[in-house]
């Protein structure tokens, strides 16, 4: 929504006449800012999407919470007006934000979906921003990184709406276990991305450009980029550093969307308005509660307990924490009034399960949707030694594990039963196997393997893990997919030895050197060395009187 200026006026009387000081000249030049219109019409891969926005009181200063809100009678003020108060990036005319911009033009409705996700979490965003007296354009990062989508994983590892990888996460307290992933925790992760973010500008004396950059490559990249130039006597800002591929359209795809966001009109957009309001605030608890609960006394459906608190993983929250839920305002209330009902020992239900002969603790855990770790602390055990015939008290989810539709079991539910292909093997994962093993024995990609599974190429597996498969009709179906091969086919790990080469191995195990190739990465004209470890898929029944 563009403001008329009589609108504007009244914002910064009414800005005035709440405490907040009115906006800066510099403010209302960024706001009536036309970026120049777009020259290339070349397409964008699809990235990201859109953020909301509010008008802003002057640099360093904080109204009080809703002063934005309905100011004058028939003025409900919009999210957008507020962000666009606050870009305080270079504007600049550049080919590299010209071809992400049009890729946005062409996309209203991807803009749309984005809006629509960023509304719960976008005022939060804004605001911290604005308690740190950072750039606005960061509230659009999250379009960047992962669309606003909560639960986003990438093959890079990455979680979250902002995307932390697990070491950087760690770095910035961000916990991740079986029950609960920081980098996704919506309050967590927004903090800990603008710490980093305060971290990296730094680095590069104040460089914002530099630091984006490095949010998304790594500072050492950018240093080292930065040392290259200068030993060439070249200039060392962003648009002149030799940057990976996807870091150089990364920083001009932000650009891209605070142009269209500084002026959607001057390029035939439409930002779905977005209220200028407070959507959630914290809830403390103090314990372990079963989200099914939490859903009941807030009176909402599981679907926003998970959306507003996506860092759970299962059907409860954390048993060492944390011990808070993020709420709908007006949900708030009303669940912290139920919840005082409710004592600690009922916000989980509690089964009593007795030991039988053989049983681990790990087994026990498993079979109960719960960890050892827990196990031993309810149950005061400081080891892993349990005795046939004794009891254990082991936590439950109350309700079936289909009624918990966004936790982690259920949303690689329904990956794995999204049709991908013509025939679905499901793959019993062995001590010693890796993705690229169980790719090439079943023809697929690593990387299609693993977004069949909700995975990431590089994540580790643990034997017992169940992998879908997906393969088209009429292809050859190979190991592990043909239902009568019994061992048939079956992996070889060899050790090269002196005098060895491609040919006489795959002579030797009777396949072809370029399937040996292709099993172990060897390239053309690729020497091997003795001691050199080789992977061979060897089908058994051909191996009589082989050397």
């Amino acid at each position: 929504m563009q403001m008329g200026h009589g609108h504007w006026g009244l914002l910064v009387l009414a800005l005035s006449l709440s405490g907040c000081v009115a906006l800066q000249p510099t403010q209302t030049e960024a706001l009536q800012t036309r970026v120049p219109e777009p020259e290339m019409q070349t397409p964008l891969p699809e990235a990201l999407a859109i953020a909301d926005l509010e008008l802003m009181a002057a640099p360093g200063e904080v109204c009080s919470p809703d002063v934005h809100l309905h100011l004058s009678e028939g003025i409900e003020w919009n999210l957008w007006d507020r962000v666009r108060g606050g870009f305080s990036l270079p504007f600049e005319a550049n080919s590299r934000i010209d071809v992400e911009r049009q890729w946005y033009t062409k996309n209203q409705a991807y803009l749309d979906r984005v809006a629509e996700r960023a509304e719960p979490y976008l005022h939060f965003i804004v605001s911290e921003l604005e308690l740190r007296n950072m750039p606005a354009e960061l509230a659009l990062l999250p379009i960047v990184e992962s669309a606003f989508q909560p639960f986003a994983y990438s093959a890079g590892r990455a979680a979250g709406i902002w995307q932390f990888i697990p070491s950087t996460g760690r770095i910035f307290d961000l916990d991740q276990n079986w029950w609960y992933d920081g980098r996704r925790d919506i309050v967590a992760s927004t903090n800990a991305a603008l710490d980093y973010l305060e971290k990296l500008t730094g680095y590069f004396d104040g460089d914002w450009m530099l630091a984006l950059a490095a949010y998304n490559s790594g500072s050492g990249t950018v240093r080292k980029a930065i040392r290259k130039n200068r030993a060439r006597n070249k200039a060392t800002d962003f648009w002149s550093l030799d940057l990976p591929k996807e870091t150089r359209t990364y920083v001009p795809r932000l650009l891209a969307l605070r142009d269209l966001v500084a002026d959607p009109e001057a390029y035939g957009m439409v930002l779905q308005p977005i209220t200028d309001q407070r959507y959630f605030r914290m809830v403390d608890l103090d314990s372990q509660i079963d989200l099914a609960m939490a859903a009941e006394l807030a009176e909402l459906p599981i679907e926003e307990i998970y959306r507003l608190n996506p860092g759970f993983n299962r059907w409860a929250t954390a048993p060492e924490g944390p011990h808070r839920l993020v709420l709908p305002l007006e949900a708030a209330d009303r669940f912290e009034d139920e919840l005082a009902n409710v004592p600690q020992e009922e916000r989980v239900t509690w089964k009593r399960h007795r030991v039988k002969s053989g049983e681990t603790l790990g087994q026990i855990a498993r079979n109960n949707r719960t960890t050892v770790a827990v196990l031993q602390r309810v149950n005061s055990l400081r080891g892993h030694i349990i005795r046939a015939g004794h009891h254990l008290l082991i936590p439950v989810a109350s309700r079936a594990s289909a009624s918990y539709t966004l936790s982690a079991d259920q949303r690689l539910k329904s990956i794995q039963s999204t049709p991908r292909g013509s025939n679905k093997v499901v793959h019993t994962v062995a001590a010693g196997d890796t993705l690229w093993d169980i790719s090439r024995s079943y023809q697929v990609s690593v990387s299609a393997l693993a977004r069949w599974n909700g995975m990431a190429p590089r994540d580790p597996l643990k034997p017992g893990q169940k992998l879908v498969i997906w393969q088209q009709s009429g292809l050859q179906k190979t190991a592990q997919s043909t239902p009568n091969h019994e061992g048939r086919i079956q992996r070889v790990n060899y050790t090269v030895r002196r005098g060895d080469s491609l040919a006489r191995i795959a002579q030797r195990f009777r396949v072809s050197v370029s399937k040996l190739q292709q099993w172990n990465g060897i390239k053309k004209g690729a020497y091997l060395q003795p001691g050199q470890r080789l992977t061979l898929f060897v089908d058994v029944t051909r191996q009589s009187g082989s050397a």
